[in-house]
Protein backbone atom coordinates (compact mmCIF):
# COMPACT_ATOMS: atom_id res chain seq x y z
CA UNK A 1 0.00 0.00 0.00
CA UNK A 2 2.81 1.87 0.54
CA UNK A 3 6.43 2.24 0.14
CA UNK A 4 8.42 0.45 2.92
CA UNK A 5 10.66 2.06 5.02
CA UNK A 6 12.71 1.50 7.96
CA UNK A 7 11.98 2.70 10.91
CA UNK A 8 14.51 5.11 11.10
CA UNK A 9 13.79 6.87 7.58
CA UNK A 10 10.20 6.81 8.42
CA UNK A 11 9.25 10.22 8.93
CA UNK A 12 5.59 10.24 7.16
CA UNK A 13 2.07 9.62 9.52
CA UNK A 14 -0.57 8.29 8.16
CA UNK A 15 -3.02 9.64 9.97
CA UNK A 16 -6.47 7.71 10.76
CA UNK A 17 -8.52 9.05 13.56
CA UNK A 18 -7.42 12.35 15.54
CA UNK A 19 -4.30 11.26 17.16
CA UNK A 20 -3.94 7.62 15.54
CA UNK A 21 -1.99 6.54 11.91
CA UNK A 22 -2.36 3.50 10.00
CA UNK A 23 0.54 1.50 9.68
CA UNK A 24 1.12 -2.08 7.28
CA UNK A 25 3.62 -4.31 9.16
CA UNK A 26 5.40 -7.06 7.11
CA UNK A 27 7.17 -9.51 8.44
CA UNK A 28 9.67 -12.64 6.59
CA UNK A 29 11.85 -14.92 7.14
CA UNK A 30 12.04 -18.71 8.69
CA UNK A 31 9.03 -19.53 10.33
CA UNK A 32 8.62 -21.22 13.62
CA UNK A 33 6.07 -22.17 16.62
CA UNK A 34 5.25 -18.95 18.90
CA UNK A 35 6.53 -16.30 16.09
CA UNK A 36 2.88 -14.90 15.44
CA UNK A 37 2.18 -15.08 19.48
CA UNK A 38 5.32 -13.41 19.91
CA UNK A 39 4.09 -10.03 17.60
CA UNK A 40 1.17 -9.83 18.86
CA UNK A 41 1.88 -9.86 22.34
CA UNK A 42 3.60 -6.37 21.68
CA UNK A 43 0.98 -5.41 19.84
CA UNK A 44 -1.59 -6.07 22.42
CA UNK A 45 0.27 -4.39 24.75
CA UNK A 46 -0.47 -1.43 23.40
CA UNK A 47 -3.72 -1.79 22.42
CA UNK A 48 -3.14 -1.89 19.05
CA UNK A 49 -6.29 -2.52 16.44
CA UNK A 50 -5.41 -4.98 13.80
CA UNK A 51 -7.51 -3.97 10.84
CA UNK A 52 -6.59 -6.80 8.36
CA UNK A 53 -4.22 -9.93 8.99
CA UNK A 54 -2.67 -12.65 6.47
CA UNK A 55 0.05 -14.98 6.48
CA UNK A 56 1.60 -18.19 4.29
CA UNK A 57 4.08 -20.13 4.82
CA UNK A 58 6.03 -21.68 1.75
CA UNK A 59 8.61 -24.83 3.11
CA UNK A 60 8.98 -22.96 6.26
CA UNK A 61 9.29 -19.74 4.90
CA UNK A 62 7.03 -17.37 6.51
CA UNK A 63 5.24 -14.09 5.00
CA UNK A 64 2.89 -12.32 7.51
CA UNK A 65 1.05 -9.01 6.61
CA UNK A 66 -0.53 -6.81 9.51
CA UNK A 67 -2.45 -3.48 8.84
CA UNK A 68 -2.68 -1.89 12.28
CA UNK A 69 -4.02 1.44 13.88
CA UNK A 70 -1.84 2.82 16.29
CA UNK A 71 -1.75 6.18 18.79
CA UNK A 72 0.65 8.47 17.24
CA UNK A 73 2.18 8.10 20.82
CA UNK A 74 2.45 5.07 20.94
CA UNK A 75 3.80 3.94 17.45
CA UNK A 76 7.66 4.78 17.88
CA UNK A 77 7.56 2.42 21.00
CA UNK A 78 5.61 -0.11 19.15
CA UNK A 79 7.91 0.14 15.88
CA UNK A 80 11.14 -0.33 18.49
CA UNK A 81 9.79 -3.24 20.43
CA UNK A 82 8.96 -5.03 17.18
CA UNK A 83 12.10 -4.67 15.94
CA UNK A 84 14.15 -5.87 18.70
CA UNK A 85 11.93 -8.97 19.08
CA UNK A 86 12.02 -9.38 15.39
CA UNK A 87 16.05 -9.02 16.07
CA UNK A 88 15.49 -11.84 18.63
CA UNK A 89 13.55 -14.09 16.18
CA UNK A 90 16.00 -13.98 13.00
CA UNK A 91 13.02 -12.61 10.78
CA UNK A 92 12.93 -9.39 8.60
CA UNK A 93 10.46 -6.69 9.86
CA UNK A 94 9.63 -3.42 7.40
CA UNK A 95 6.65 -0.70 8.33
CA UNK A 96 4.84 0.84 5.86
CA UNK A 97 2.81 4.21 6.39
CA UNK A 98 -0.80 4.01 4.59
CA UNK A 99 -2.96 6.93 3.88
CA UNK A 100 -6.35 7.37 4.68
CA UNK A 101 -7.18 7.36 0.74
CA UNK A 102 -5.24 4.01 0.30
CA UNK A 103 -7.16 2.14 2.97
CA UNK A 104 -10.72 3.89 1.79
CA UNK A 105 -9.85 2.62 -1.65
CA UNK A 106 -8.56 -0.59 0.26
CA UNK A 107 -11.80 -0.91 2.16
CA UNK A 108 -14.40 -0.05 -1.17
CA UNK A 109 -12.43 -2.74 -3.11
CA UNK A 110 -14.12 -5.10 -1.03
CA UNK A 111 -17.28 -4.96 -2.71
CA UNK A 112 -15.74 -6.24 -6.03
CA UNK A 113 -16.90 -9.82 -7.32
CA UNK A 114 -14.53 -12.60 -5.71
CA UNK A 115 -13.97 -15.97 -8.01
CA UNK A 116 -12.09 -19.26 -7.83
CA UNK A 117 -9.89 -20.18 -10.65
CA UNK A 118 -8.89 -23.58 -9.96
CA UNK A 119 -5.92 -25.56 -12.32
CA UNK A 120 -5.46 -28.62 -11.92
CA UNK A 121 -3.40 -31.67 -13.82
CA UNK A 122 -0.80 -34.40 -13.73
CA UNK A 123 1.34 -32.01 -12.90
CA UNK A 124 1.94 -28.33 -13.01
CA UNK A 125 4.70 -26.36 -14.57
CA UNK A 126 6.04 -22.97 -14.85
CA UNK A 127 4.79 -22.26 -17.89
CA UNK A 128 1.22 -23.49 -17.22
CA UNK A 129 0.80 -20.96 -14.28
CA UNK A 130 1.86 -18.23 -16.36
CA UNK A 131 -0.05 -18.65 -18.74
CA UNK A 132 -3.43 -18.80 -16.53
CA UNK A 133 -1.38 -16.02 -14.03
CA UNK A 134 -1.28 -13.95 -17.79
CA UNK A 135 -5.08 -14.91 -18.49
CA UNK A 136 -5.97 -13.17 -15.49
CA UNK A 137 -4.25 -10.02 -15.47
CA UNK A 138 -5.55 -9.85 -19.51
CA UNK A 139 -8.78 -10.23 -17.99
CA UNK A 140 -8.69 -7.12 -15.95
CA UNK A 141 -8.34 -9.60 -12.32
CA UNK A 142 -6.44 -9.32 -9.76
CA UNK A 143 -5.02 -11.87 -7.37
CA UNK A 144 -5.10 -11.82 -3.95
CA UNK A 145 -4.49 -15.55 -2.74
CA UNK A 146 -2.95 -18.83 -4.06
CA UNK A 147 -3.22 -22.08 -2.74
CA UNK A 148 -1.95 -25.90 -3.18
CA UNK A 149 -4.99 -28.20 -2.79
CA UNK A 150 -2.84 -31.16 -3.73
CA UNK A 151 -0.87 -32.97 -1.18
CA UNK A 152 2.99 -33.13 -1.50
CA UNK A 153 4.51 -35.22 -3.98
CA UNK A 154 7.61 -37.04 -3.29
CA UNK A 155 10.71 -36.73 -6.05
CA UNK A 156 12.12 -39.96 -4.65
CA UNK A 157 9.17 -42.36 -4.66
CA UNK A 158 6.45 -40.58 -7.25
CA UNK A 159 3.41 -42.06 -7.60
CA UNK A 160 2.48 -43.54 -11.10
CA UNK A 161 -0.61 -41.19 -11.38
CA UNK A 162 -0.17 -38.36 -9.33
CA UNK A 163 -2.46 -35.35 -9.37
CA UNK A 164 -1.35 -31.50 -8.79
CA UNK A 165 -3.69 -28.63 -8.16
CA UNK A 166 -3.35 -24.42 -7.56
CA UNK A 167 -6.74 -22.76 -6.70
CA UNK A 168 -6.30 -18.69 -7.26
CA UNK A 169 -8.17 -16.64 -5.34
CA UNK A 170 -9.58 -13.54 -7.55
CA UNK A 171 -11.50 -10.08 -7.50
CA UNK A 172 -12.84 -8.21 -10.19
CA UNK A 173 -14.90 -8.73 -12.97
CA UNK A 174 -14.12 -10.23 -16.20
CA UNK A 175 -14.18 -8.51 -19.14
CA UNK A 176 -15.37 -11.11 -21.46
CA UNK A 177 -16.19 -14.32 -19.18
CA UNK A 178 -17.12 -16.24 -22.24
CA UNK A 179 -13.47 -15.84 -23.50
CA UNK A 180 -12.11 -16.48 -20.19
CA UNK A 181 -13.39 -19.67 -20.31
CA UNK A 182 -12.66 -20.77 -23.84
CA UNK A 183 -9.03 -20.21 -23.04
CA UNK A 184 -9.22 -22.41 -20.31
CA UNK A 185 -10.52 -24.85 -22.99
CA UNK A 186 -6.91 -23.99 -25.48
CA UNK A 187 -5.04 -24.50 -22.82
CA UNK A 188 -6.87 -27.67 -21.70
CA UNK A 189 -6.19 -29.15 -24.85
CA UNK A 190 -2.19 -27.25 -25.36
CA UNK A 191 -0.85 -27.63 -22.07
CA UNK A 192 -2.84 -30.58 -20.61
CA UNK A 193 -4.01 -29.05 -17.52
CA UNK A 194 -8.40 -28.14 -16.70
CA UNK A 195 -9.33 -25.14 -14.98
CA UNK A 196 -12.71 -24.06 -13.23
CA UNK A 197 -13.79 -20.45 -12.93
CA UNK A 198 -16.70 -20.20 -10.45
CA UNK A 199 -17.74 -17.53 -8.22
CA UNK A 200 -17.14 -17.41 -4.37
CA UNK A 201 -20.26 -17.36 -2.85
CA UNK A 202 -21.19 -19.44 -0.26
CA UNK A 203 -23.10 -21.97 -2.73
CA UNK A 204 -19.56 -22.85 -3.79
CA UNK A 205 -18.91 -23.72 -0.34
CA UNK A 206 -22.40 -25.64 0.22
CA UNK A 207 -22.71 -28.20 -2.16
CA UNK A 208 -25.02 -30.74 -1.07
CA UNK A 209 -26.25 -33.00 -4.01
CA UNK A 210 -23.99 -34.55 -6.74
CA UNK A 211 -25.63 -36.45 -9.83
CA UNK A 212 -23.63 -38.77 -11.98
CA UNK A 213 -24.14 -40.14 -15.72
CA UNK A 214 -22.59 -43.82 -15.13
CA UNK A 215 -21.16 -45.16 -18.19
CA UNK A 216 -17.89 -43.66 -19.67
CA UNK A 217 -17.90 -41.23 -16.25
CA UNK A 218 -18.51 -43.59 -13.51
CA UNK A 219 -17.25 -46.90 -14.87
CA UNK A 220 -14.65 -46.63 -18.03
CA UNK A 221 -17.75 -48.22 -20.63
CA UNK A 222 -20.91 -48.24 -22.51
CA UNK A 223 -22.59 -50.93 -20.73
CA UNK A 224 -24.70 -51.45 -23.80
CA UNK A 225 -21.33 -52.53 -25.88
CA UNK A 226 -20.46 -54.93 -23.81
CA UNK A 227 -23.90 -56.42 -23.90
CA UNK A 228 -23.90 -56.11 -27.77
CA UNK A 229 -20.70 -58.07 -28.07
CA UNK A 230 -22.10 -61.32 -26.11
CA UNK A 231 -24.99 -60.76 -28.20
CA UNK A 232 -22.91 -60.71 -31.49
CA UNK A 233 -23.91 -57.17 -32.55
CA UNK A 234 -20.92 -55.00 -31.63
CA UNK A 235 -20.57 -52.91 -34.19
CA UNK A 236 -24.14 -51.78 -34.99
CA UNK A 237 -24.89 -50.88 -31.21
CA UNK A 238 -21.25 -49.47 -30.86
CA UNK A 239 -21.77 -47.42 -34.58
CA UNK A 240 -25.63 -45.99 -32.76
CA UNK A 241 -23.96 -44.96 -29.47
CA UNK A 242 -21.25 -42.87 -31.09
CA UNK A 243 -23.59 -40.63 -32.85
CA UNK A 244 -26.26 -40.83 -29.94
CA UNK A 245 -22.84 -39.53 -27.57
CA UNK A 246 -22.09 -36.65 -30.61
CA UNK A 247 -25.51 -36.01 -30.26
CA UNK A 248 -26.06 -36.58 -34.25
CA UNK A 249 -29.32 -38.57 -33.50
CA UNK A 250 -32.32 -38.91 -31.16
CA UNK A 251 -31.49 -40.69 -28.09
CA UNK A 252 -34.88 -42.62 -27.35
CA UNK A 253 -34.94 -43.81 -30.85
CA UNK A 254 -31.25 -44.66 -30.64
CA UNK A 255 -31.92 -46.13 -27.50
CA UNK A 256 -34.87 -47.93 -28.87
CA UNK A 257 -32.63 -49.30 -31.76
CA UNK A 258 -29.96 -50.56 -29.83
CA UNK A 259 -32.44 -52.36 -26.94
CA UNK A 260 -33.75 -54.30 -30.38
CA UNK A 261 -30.10 -55.58 -31.00
CA UNK A 262 -29.89 -57.17 -27.58
CA UNK A 263 -32.80 -59.53 -27.55
CA UNK A 264 -32.39 -62.87 -26.69
CA UNK A 265 -29.27 -62.18 -24.23
CA UNK A 266 -29.30 -64.22 -21.57
CA UNK A 267 -29.69 -62.00 -17.99
CA UNK A 268 -26.85 -64.37 -16.39
CA UNK A 269 -24.71 -62.49 -18.72
CA UNK A 270 -25.58 -59.23 -17.67
CA UNK A 271 -24.46 -60.61 -14.17
CA UNK A 272 -20.97 -61.33 -15.39
CA UNK A 273 -20.52 -58.06 -16.73
CA UNK A 274 -21.45 -56.28 -13.50
CA UNK A 275 -19.55 -58.16 -11.41
CA UNK A 276 -16.42 -56.71 -14.28
CA UNK A 277 -17.01 -53.11 -14.09
CA UNK A 278 -14.09 -51.46 -14.91
CA UNK A 279 -14.70 -48.16 -12.60
CA UNK A 280 -13.25 -44.82 -13.72
CA UNK A 281 -10.04 -43.77 -11.71
CA UNK A 282 -10.64 -41.81 -8.13
CA UNK A 283 -14.13 -43.27 -7.89
CA UNK A 284 -13.18 -45.19 -4.62
CA UNK A 285 -11.91 -42.44 -2.89
CA UNK A 286 -14.41 -39.46 -4.52
CA UNK A 287 -17.19 -41.52 -3.12
CA UNK A 288 -15.81 -42.26 0.30
CA UNK A 289 -15.37 -38.62 0.69
CA UNK A 290 -18.79 -37.48 -0.78
CA UNK A 291 -20.37 -39.99 1.87
CA UNK A 292 -17.83 -39.24 4.60
CA UNK A 293 -19.00 -35.16 4.28
CA UNK A 294 -23.17 -35.72 3.77
CA UNK A 295 -23.33 -35.43 0.26
CA UNK A 296 -26.64 -36.99 -1.26
CA UNK A 297 -25.37 -38.87 -4.29
CA UNK A 298 -27.22 -39.86 -7.11
CA UNK A 299 -26.60 -41.87 -10.84
CA UNK A 300 -29.14 -40.64 -13.39
CA UNK A 301 -27.71 -42.48 -16.19
CA UNK A 302 -29.51 -43.30 -20.37
CA UNK A 303 -28.00 -46.59 -19.12
CA UNK A 304 -29.46 -49.38 -17.66
CA UNK A 305 -30.94 -49.54 -13.27
CA UNK A 306 -29.42 -53.36 -13.21
CA UNK A 307 -25.73 -51.91 -13.09
CA UNK A 308 -26.43 -48.79 -11.92
CA UNK A 309 -27.82 -50.89 -8.57
CA UNK A 310 -24.96 -52.90 -8.84
CA UNK A 311 -23.15 -49.64 -8.20
CA UNK A 312 -24.96 -48.07 -5.62
CA UNK A 313 -24.78 -51.16 -3.19
CA UNK A 314 -20.86 -50.97 -3.60
CA UNK A 315 -21.11 -47.43 -2.79
CA UNK A 316 -23.92 -46.76 -0.91
CA UNK A 317 -25.24 -44.40 -3.59
CA UNK A 318 -28.70 -42.48 -2.47
CA UNK A 319 -30.79 -42.64 -5.78
CA UNK A 320 -30.43 -44.35 -9.06
CA UNK A 321 -32.69 -43.35 -12.19
CA UNK A 322 -31.62 -45.08 -15.29
CA UNK A 323 -33.59 -47.99 -18.21
CA UNK A 324 -35.34 -51.04 -17.02
CA UNK A 325 -34.53 -54.10 -19.83
CA UNK A 326 -37.43 -56.29 -20.14
CA UNK A 327 -36.70 -59.36 -19.49
CA UNK A 328 -39.18 -62.92 -20.81
CA UNK A 329 -40.39 -65.65 -18.46
CA UNK A 330 -37.05 -67.94 -19.53
CA UNK A 331 -34.78 -65.06 -18.35
CA UNK A 332 -33.49 -63.63 -21.52
CA UNK A 333 -34.06 -59.64 -23.23
CA UNK A 334 -36.83 -59.20 -25.44
CA UNK A 335 -35.51 -56.58 -26.99
CA UNK A 336 -37.30 -54.19 -25.38
CA UNK A 337 -37.62 -51.61 -22.24
CA UNK A 338 -39.96 -50.91 -18.98
CA UNK A 339 -41.24 -47.37 -18.41
CA UNK A 340 -40.01 -44.16 -19.48
CA UNK A 341 -36.35 -43.57 -21.10
CA UNK A 342 -34.20 -41.72 -19.25
CA UNK A 343 -33.18 -39.33 -21.55
CA UNK A 344 -31.39 -36.09 -21.26
CA UNK A 345 -34.43 -34.25 -20.89
CA UNK A 346 -34.87 -36.44 -17.79
CA UNK A 347 -32.04 -36.13 -16.23
CA UNK A 348 -32.43 -32.66 -15.86
CA UNK A 349 -35.67 -33.03 -14.22
CA UNK A 350 -34.45 -35.76 -12.05
CA UNK A 351 -31.84 -33.54 -10.52
CA UNK A 352 -34.93 -30.99 -9.85
CA UNK A 353 -36.89 -33.55 -8.49
CA UNK A 354 -34.15 -34.81 -5.96
CA UNK A 355 -32.85 -31.01 -5.48
CA UNK A 356 -36.60 -30.68 -3.88
CA UNK A 357 -36.68 -33.65 -2.12
CA UNK A 358 -33.79 -33.16 -0.58
CA UNK A 359 -34.33 -29.49 0.52
CA UNK A 360 -31.23 -28.48 -1.75
CA UNK A 361 -30.91 -25.27 -4.10
CA UNK A 362 -30.42 -25.78 -7.20
CA UNK A 363 -27.45 -23.81 -6.67
CA UNK A 364 -25.95 -26.84 -4.61
CA UNK A 365 -26.07 -29.47 -6.55
CA UNK A 366 -23.36 -30.66 -9.06
CA UNK A 367 -23.73 -32.58 -12.12
CA UNK A 368 -20.87 -34.91 -13.92
CA UNK A 369 -21.67 -36.72 -17.46
CA UNK A 370 -19.28 -37.16 -20.72
CA UNK A 371 -22.05 -37.37 -23.62
CA UNK A 372 -24.64 -34.92 -24.93
CA UNK A 373 -27.48 -36.90 -23.13
CA UNK A 374 -25.90 -35.39 -19.87
CA UNK A 375 -25.79 -31.26 -21.41
CA UNK A 376 -29.04 -30.36 -20.02
CA UNK A 377 -28.58 -31.96 -16.60
CA UNK A 378 -24.74 -30.21 -16.74
CA UNK A 379 -26.07 -26.76 -17.52
CA UNK A 380 -29.29 -27.14 -14.47
CA UNK A 381 -26.85 -27.80 -11.87
CA UNK A 382 -24.90 -24.94 -10.22
CA UNK A 383 -21.76 -26.76 -11.27
CA UNK A 384 -21.74 -28.53 -14.23
CA UNK A 385 -18.70 -30.79 -14.93
CA UNK A 386 -17.69 -32.58 -17.98
CA UNK A 387 -15.51 -35.70 -17.33
CA UNK A 388 -13.41 -36.57 -20.22
CA UNK A 389 -16.20 -35.78 -22.34
CA UNK A 390 -16.63 -35.36 -25.90
CA UNK A 391 -15.71 -31.88 -27.47
CA UNK A 392 -19.37 -30.80 -27.88
CA UNK A 393 -19.98 -31.06 -24.54
CA UNK A 394 -16.91 -29.99 -22.95
CA UNK A 395 -17.54 -26.56 -25.17
CA UNK A 396 -21.26 -26.20 -23.77
CA UNK A 397 -19.74 -27.17 -20.13
CA UNK A 398 -19.34 -24.91 -17.11
CA UNK A 399 -16.42 -26.36 -15.79
CA UNK A 400 -14.01 -29.67 -17.28
CA UNK A 401 -11.69 -32.51 -16.66
CA UNK A 402 -9.46 -34.05 -18.78
CA UNK A 403 -6.12 -34.76 -17.21
CA UNK A 404 -7.19 -36.84 -14.07
CA UNK A 405 -9.11 -39.53 -12.72
CA UNK A 406 -12.74 -38.77 -11.55
CA UNK A 407 -11.79 -37.28 -7.95
CA UNK A 408 -10.72 -34.28 -9.13
CA UNK A 409 -13.96 -33.31 -9.14
CA UNK A 410 -12.99 -32.91 -5.18
CA UNK A 411 -10.90 -29.80 -5.81
CA UNK A 412 -13.13 -28.56 -7.55
CA UNK A 413 -15.23 -28.43 -4.51
CA UNK A 414 -12.68 -27.22 -2.54
CA UNK A 415 -11.36 -29.72 -0.85
CA UNK A 416 -7.65 -30.20 0.40
CA UNK A 417 -5.72 -33.45 0.01
CA UNK A 418 -3.86 -32.41 3.56
CA UNK A 419 -7.75 -32.39 4.73
CA UNK A 420 -8.93 -35.65 4.17
CA UNK A 421 -7.51 -38.65 6.12
CA UNK A 422 -5.76 -41.37 4.45
CA UNK A 423 -8.02 -43.53 3.47
CA UNK A 424 -9.29 -40.90 1.23
CA UNK A 425 -5.34 -40.11 -0.62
Amino acid sequence: MGKEQSLEVMGEKSRGSEGEELMLLRITGEDRPGLTASIMDILSQHDVDIQDIGQADIHSTLSLGILIKVRDDRSGYVMKELLFKANELGVNIGFAPVTMEEYEAWVARQGKNRYILTVLGRRLKARQIEAVSRLIAEQGLNIDGIKRLSGRASILHPKEKTRACIQFSVRGTPKDREALHGALLQMSGEMEIDGSFQTDNMYRRMRRLICFDMDSTLIQTEVIDELARRNGVYEQVAAITERAMRGEIDFKESFTERCRLLKGLDVSVMREIAENLPFTEGVDRLMYVLKKYGYKIAILSGGFTFFGEYIQKKYGIDYVYANELEIDETGHLTGNYVGEIVDGKRKAELLKLIAQVEKVDLQQTIAVGDGANDLPMLSQAGLGIAFHAKPRVVANAQQSINTIGLDGVLYFLGFKDSYLDEKAQ
